[in-house]
């Protein structure tokens, strides 16, 4: 039988889910368990601290507004929140639906994981063959192939990429003890996720330079186990990843179709996990639109948070030049950098490319940076550059065709015409881009799946009913087609 408890975050529950993404409430409703219910305090189990401080920064209001609905103007809330270590720390500020904060409480008996003691002589001396340079090579020496540049400070933060980049650098301060273990960051190409792969792995190591960190590719994982294969040491290759506490694997949508590298991942996955040690890996989609990889692996992506970087806005471009020339100590005129991220606004490493040329062209041929100089440069690079097609490309093509605000598409607004140019934006953004429906629904309005479904379905209908829709949408997709 339930307890009243359970029933009354249940129902409030109920609300938060009509309010906000569903990536969203998986994310950081889901994981939420109710404690207890006593004199009007309502007490929830978060993960960890992270995560309590992303709620109250985030989604305060709701829970403010949805505590008061369930428990009326009386009611309070307080959170529980599993310590990283043995220690419990009681925070004793109350607080009540009025109240600008949440209350923080420690479980009194938090979950402790008691360590394995191992010789210290014998794990010295151990040695691993290592499938990175050559047998014998201790643990301790093992180099973690990370690019030292590619760490926070370089990393700019904006509204594409704050919750990566903040799950992130929560998991580099405390690897393995998270609720985000494994982290999986997906994006398009070039838009920053290897960076922040690395950029966990430098953390780790500068907070902790004890701990063995590894970053490795895909690729490069199947191709060692292949070795290990061929040379009959598969054991040396298995026990070689055992001893790694922070394991970072860049692609792992490269394991698709690799079904005896896939089980071998699996089996490694589990112990790491099992052991408390921390998984980061990146790929080009969410695990659920991954195809070739086994159902039991994909699980095992689903278990800790998957996020994902956006295409960067215009001010995000900017930061990310100006950091770029800071770091180069270089000087550049505002109008050339505005130049390059206004026309080159779907990759960073195409971006980083264009100026890495114009500062080349200018050398090169003793000429000043002028818009001149990266006009003509950035012509010749954007005509040989394939341009992606984002969400927000497609969402202005639509709306300048129609000739509507963009802010109308975003808005609550029910009205036929208004509905109708979001639908287009919905049905071409799946169609065009690799993003989740969710993704797409949340650009468009902070709609759900479904509902970007129903357009898509709606539209198709249209198509085969309406002549004068389907021109709409042919003149509409040659705009498209021709970036």
């Amino acid at each position: 039988m339930d307890q009243i408890y359970e029933k009354v975050w249940s129902q409030c529950l109920t609300v938060i889910k009509d309010n906000i993404s569903p990536s969203a409430f998986k994310t950081w409703f889901a994981p939420i368990k109710p404690v207890r219910l006593k004199e009007n305090v309502l007490t929830l189990q978060v993960p960890s601290q992270f995560f309590y401080e992303w709620l109250e920064e985030h989604y305060i209001d709701l829970l403010k507004k949805t505590i008061k609905k369930e428990l009326g103007p009386e009611g309070r809330l307080e959170y529980s929140i599993i310590m990283d270590n043995t220690l419990s720390r009681q925070h004793n500020q109350p607080f009540t639906v009025h109240a600008p904060t949440l209350n923080k409480k420690a479980l009194k008996n938090p979950p402790i994981n008691i360590p394995i003691e191992l010789n210290k002589d014998s794990v010295e001396s151990k040695t691993v063959p290592n499938p990175f340079v050559i047998p014998g090579l201790k643990k301790l020496n093992i180099h973690p192939q990370l690019i030292d540049s590619y760490n926070f400070d370089n990393f700019i933060q904006g509204d594409c990429n704050r919750l990566a980049r903040s799950a992130g650098l929560a998991v580099g301060q405390n690897p393995g003890k998270t609720s985000f273990n494994p982290l999986l960051l997906y994006s398009g190409n070039g838009l920053g996720k290897t960076h922040l792969a690395h950029a966990i792995g430098i953390e780790v190591k500068t907070h902790y330079p004890e701990k063995t960190v590894l970053y490795v590719t895909a690729e490069q994982f199947t191709n060692q186990f292949i070795d290990s294969i061929r040379n009959n040491n598969q054991n040396d290759f298995v026990h070689f990843y055992h001893m790694i506490d922070v394991l970072v694997v860049d692609d792992i949508h490269c394991l698709a179709g690799k079904p005896k590298t896939q089980d071998v991942f699996f089996h490694l996955f589990n112990y790491l996990h099992q052991n408390g040690k921390q998984i980061v890996i990146t790929s080009d989609q969410p695990p659920v639109e991954m195809s070739g990889i086994e159902p039991r692996l994909l699980s095992r992506f689903k278990w800790g948070l998957s996020a994902d970087l956006q295409v960067p806005d215009f001010e995000t471009r900017m930061a990310i030049l100006q950091k770029k020339i800071l770091n180069d100590g270089v000087e550049m005129p505002q109008e050339v950098l505005e130049l390059i991220s206004s026309k080159i606004n779907t990759n960073v490493r195409e971006m980083e490319g264009a100026l890495i040329s114009i500062l080349a062209q200018s050398s090169m041929n003793k000429k000043d940076i002028n818009l001149k100089l990266a006009s003509q440069v950035i012509e010749k690079f954007v005509k040989h550059a394939p341009q992606e097609v984002t969400i927000d490309y497609i969402q202005k093509t639509v709306c300048q065709y129609f000739d509507i605000p963009l802010d109308k598409l975003k808005s609550k607004s029910r009205k036929r015409e208004t509905v109708q140019v979001r639908q287009l934006a919905m049905y071409f953004s799946k169609l065009y881009t690799k993003s989740s429906l969710a993704v797409i629904g949340n650009k468009c309005g902070n709609k759900d799946h479904a509902t970007v479904l129903h357009a898509c379905k709606t539209v198709r209908n249209l198509l085969d009913t309406d002549k004068r829709f389907k021109r709409y949408v042919d003149e509409i997709e040659s705009i498209i087609k021709v970036t």
